[in-house]
């Protein structure tokens, strides 16, 4: 396990490269050498749950340099997880990808490495500036993703997500120089230590910074009020994108997790008061708004979308209530809204495929769907699973955060916005199935075209999740409480980064 943790950063930044050189040799090769990059991260990510799956947390010392020096990726349960969630999504999507999407663009196969390695080097790095490295890295690749294919619908969603984006990290630069200043240190254990010990009249450049930085991480995870660029980006995207996109917004919360988790503890005075009085809020706001977005959805992306964004509220709620059983609660029910929501994206790309150019996947009468059948179990599956009905994983993750919601105001709030946008998704895509599944457009037997085998393939795998979520839920609940628990105790992570015999560093601090 030594050097574990630096693969699943590695597999697709060395195939980004391959992928680079290998550019002029035509499709089939690129394919191939995605393909075959994605899922060897796909072993490495199930290798790596399997060497934390008993509490170890791997260190890696990139250059042998020591904490809190060098740069350090730090692998546990939750880190190990998120790279497990990265490269489920990521084998749909990028299998779609070769139905042609692919090839309307220069360059798809080098960018969709690249965001894979920023969201891994995201859940694993031990290090805040190394986090803004990270973000860079699946940012820049997001950028050119997002506008691939080109139209005026991309570019425009692609302009506003890069300007916000950019203005989101110089925010994060600025506080990073503020943390730097008032402690200076940046590696996540060795802020928490540092934090512990600096007196209350000394905190508030440190508390400043870290403020920031939490805005950041809220901006990133598209929390109310910062969360409206969403609906409008992810329609916009090709469905191969959209569904990788879908870890996107994962990586807000994780880093929010980890951020309240590690550093902003009870023992530390100067962190007191940073996120959960505004978290809780701004989470239950993002569902109510996402749950009037599904209402006014124009179509089947952009119901995903806000769907995508509504449950991100409710992750955040989780993180923000913070107990042990609310964060097994979050991290069982994180791994099924993204596969879901990855699936749901795909299924508007599906159906937009058949539908054609004029109808695609807007809420309207269009041409028969082929083999509508296989679809409308497809989509019924999704439907069922991203509401939270029973017998399917949306309804236990569901259960299981309302059961460990407290009996406070905040938890109230958690249950009535829960259950009633719920109810309200249900309804929208009740809707949409009516339409898109039973009004057609005159002729009545105009029949679309077929989707391309490589997109239906993609959905099928999709859609396969969501059964293996169910006949899992027992191992997954289990996995997610031990997540839980080691995240709690902290102790682990802070040792295994900053060890008790490791001398203590001399630093600089500026006035």
């Amino acid at each position: 396990m030594t050097h574990l943790p630096v693969l699943p950063v590695l597999v697709p930044m060395v195939a980004a490269i391959l992928l680079l050189a290998v550019h002029s040799a035509g499709a089939a090769v690129l394919r191939g050498v995605g393909l075959a990059a994605v899922a060897l991260l796909a072993a490495v990510a199930v290798l790596l749950l399997a060497a934390t799956a008993q509490g170890a947390v791997a260190v890696v010392a990139i250059g042998a340099w020591p904490p809190p020096f060098g740069i350090v990726l730090v692998a546990d349960r939750l880190s190990a997880t998120m790279v497990a969630v990265t490269a489920a999504v990521a084998v749909p999507a990028l299998l779609a990808a070769t139905d042609g999407t692919d090839l309307q663009g220069r360059h798809f196969h080098p960018f969709f490495q690249m965001q894979l390695a920023g969201l891994n080097g995201a859940f694993l790095t031990g290090d805040l500036f190394n986090l803004f490295v990270f973000f860079e890295v699946l940012l820049i690749a997001s950028y050119a993703l997002l506008a691939h294919g080109a139209g005026a619908a991309r570019v425009r969603a692609g302009l506003h997500y890069v300007v916000l984006n950019l203005a989101a990290s110089l925010v994060f630069l600025v506080g990073l120089a503020l943390l730097y200043g008032a402690l200076g240190t940046l590696n996540l254990a060795d802020v928490a230590g540092r934090l512990a010990a600096l007196p209350l009249e000394e905190a508030a450049p440190a508390r400043a910074g870290l403020a920031l930085i939490a805005g950041v991480f809220a901006f990133k995870a598209a929390l109310l009020p910062l969360g409206f660029w969403l609906p409008h980006a992810y329609p916009a995207a090709a469905a191969p994108v959209a569904a990788l996109f879908a870890v996107l917004t994962k990586v807000g919360i994780y880093a929010l997790l980890r951020l309240s988790s590690v550093a902003l503890a009870d023992d530390a005075p100067a962190a007191a008061g940073l996120v959960a009085p505004w978290l809780m809020p701004a989470a239950i706001g993002t569902v109510v708004a996402a749950t009037l977005g599904v209402l006014a959805a124009p179509s089947l992306g952009a119901i995903a979308a806000h769907l995508l964004l509504l449950s991100t509220g409710m992750l955040a709620a989780g993180v923000a209530e913070g107990s042990a059983p609310m964060l097994a609660a979050v991290l069982y029910y994180l791994p099924h809204t993204t596969l879901v929501s990855a699936g749901l994206f795909l299924l508007a790309g599906h159906i937009a495929a058949t539908r054609g150019e004029e109808a695609r996947d807007r809420i309207r009468r269009g041409p028969r769907l082929p083999r509508p059948g296989l679809v409308g179990g497809a989509y019924l599956a999704l439907a069922v699973a991203v509401t939270g009905l029973p017998p399917l994983s949306g309804f236990l993750g569901k259960v299981m955060l309302l059961a460990a919601a407290p009996a406070t105001p905040a938890g109230y709030a958690m249950w009535a916005s829960f259950l009633l946008s719920g109810f309200v998704a249900a309804l929208a895509l009740a809707r949409a199935a009516s339409v898109l599944f039973w009004e057609r457009s005159e002729p009545r037997a105009a029949v679309g075209r077929a989707a391309p085998p490589r997109l239906g393939l993609a959905l099928a795998v999709a859609v396969g999740f969501v059964p293996l979520l169910v006949l899992g839920a027992a191992p997954l609940s289990a996995h997610a409480r031990a997540t839980a628990e080691q995240v709690a105790a902290r102790r682990p992570y802070l040792e295994a980064v900053l060890p008790r015999d490791l001398p203590p560093a001399a630093r600089e601090r500026r006035p």
